[in-house]
């Protein structure tokens, strides 16, 4: 049976959502991992950063194979990758199924990450363009913000915190696989997924002028999610001294909620005044971060999640909307995975750098090195996009 092409966009958003949110599944659980295998907190960081690479790595080598192909066989592929991440969680015993359940997880988070933010708007019906922008970033950040929810939930209330998330997000990959299967392609005269040819992202003249602020924005924006994702948990712990794991997931999870309630603003600011809008209010979210951090505090750090994830949603949206109207339909699976390339990088190596730099100055004194660059980086892309769009 074919799901119907006017609901399809939502049923499409939603296996986005479930596929996302198993990435993000383990950010409440690393505590456990380190009192189970024992690695250090740079151990984290670079753990965390298998996954941003493995999902650069994709996108850089095909991320525009949906393009050719089409964008369920991609997607159904993904799910496969998620599914096989989760198998390698359940089996862990040490180190390296931590990676490689990390990587096959970047790996899916790859896959989907432009090909379906395409899917959804290509299956949104008429009329319906702005509304399907909104729901394809929303069940990205949603289903980032589902992942340490649900697993803080499972390690705090349950006596299988490292094997029940897992075995929910299966099922849950189960049902994904299904819907995805009944959808419609929307890649007219797609070829064999055998006859792929990967090809690096590359950008159509008429969309280079918007992609390089967009993508300035959303390095920033995706750098303050790192932070959240590995090492607030640890911050939370050792600091604060906050062991709650349901405690921890919630307040990670706020920063993606955070994020999709920011998106909510773009369509009354409109997109090109909402990415240097957005980067002025993540300016705020990582002063409010640094507050944490000195003092030693919760709230300001809980603040940090609500005021920096709107304004990353603010930017996101903006973004993925100014770069996907600019790009021609052959190449939107294309141009958006190399605007998430950009997004990942800004993930991956700050979370590095304050993982090298923990050892020396504490995991306090590194975060707030982070936080002055990011803030820095946030406040010079406001002001170039700022004066860009000044008449």
């Amino acid at each position: 049976m074919t799901v119907r092409r006017s609901s399809g966009y939502l049923g499409a958003a939603g296996a986005f959502a479930v596929c996302m949110a198993g990435t993000t599944l383990p950010t409440p659980l690393y505590g456990l991992y380190q009192e189970q295998i024992g690695f250090s907190e740079l151990m984290v960081t670079i753990v965390f950063a298998v996954y941003a690479f493995g999902v650069i790595g994709v996108l850089l080598l095909v991320g525009n194979v949906s393009d050719q192909v089409g964008r369920r066989p991609v997607l159904l592929v993904g799910l496969g990758c998620a599914a096989a991440a989760a198998v390698a969680f359940l089996a862990e015993q040490g180190l390296p199924l931590l990676f490689v359940g990390r990587l096959l997880s970047g790996f899916s988070a790859g896959l989907f990450t432009g090909t379906a933010t395409a899917y959804v708007l290509e299956l949104a019906p008429a009329g319906r363009g702005a509304r399907a922008g909104f729901v394809a970033t929303a069940a990205n950040m949603g289903g980032l913000g589902l992942g340490p929810l649900l697993s803080g939930l499972f390690a705090e209330y349950t006596s299988h915190p490292l094997t029940l998330p897992y075995l929910v997000h299966l099922a849950l990959l189960a049902a994904s696989f299904a819907v995805t299967w009944a959808l419609p392609e929307t890649v007219a005269a797609a070829r064999p997924l055998r006859e792929a040819r990967p090809r690096r992202p590359s950008l159509p003249p008429q969309v280079r002028g918007v992609f390089v602020p967009s993508a300035i924005a959303a390095f920033a924006g995706f750098s303050l999610l790192g932070v959240f994702t590995s090492v607030s948990p640890a911050f939370l712990a050792q600091d604060l001294d906050v062991h709650n794991h349901a405690a921890v997931g919630a307040i990670v999870c706020l920063a993606f909620f955070a994020s999709t309630a920011g998106q909510l603003l773009v369509p009354r600011l409109g997109e090109s005044r909402a990415i240097p809008l957005g980067c002025l209010v993540l300016i705020a979210g990582l002063a409010l971060l640094a507050l944490s951090l000195a003092t030693e505090t919760l709230l300001p750090l809980v603040l940090a999640a609500l005021v920096g994830g709107a304004g990353q949603g603010m930017g996101l949206r903006g973004a993925v909307g100014q770069v996907a109207g600019a790009s021609p339909p052959e190449a939107h699976g294309g141009v958006l995975s190399a605007l998430f390339v950009v997004a990942y990088f800004g993930i991956s190596i700050p979370v590095i750098g304050i993982g090298l730099l923990t050892g020396p100055f504490g995991l306090t004194h590194a975060a707030l090195i982070f936080t002055a660059c990011m803030a820095a980086l946030a406040a010079a892309s406001g002001i170039y996009l700022l004066r860009r769009h000044t008449p």
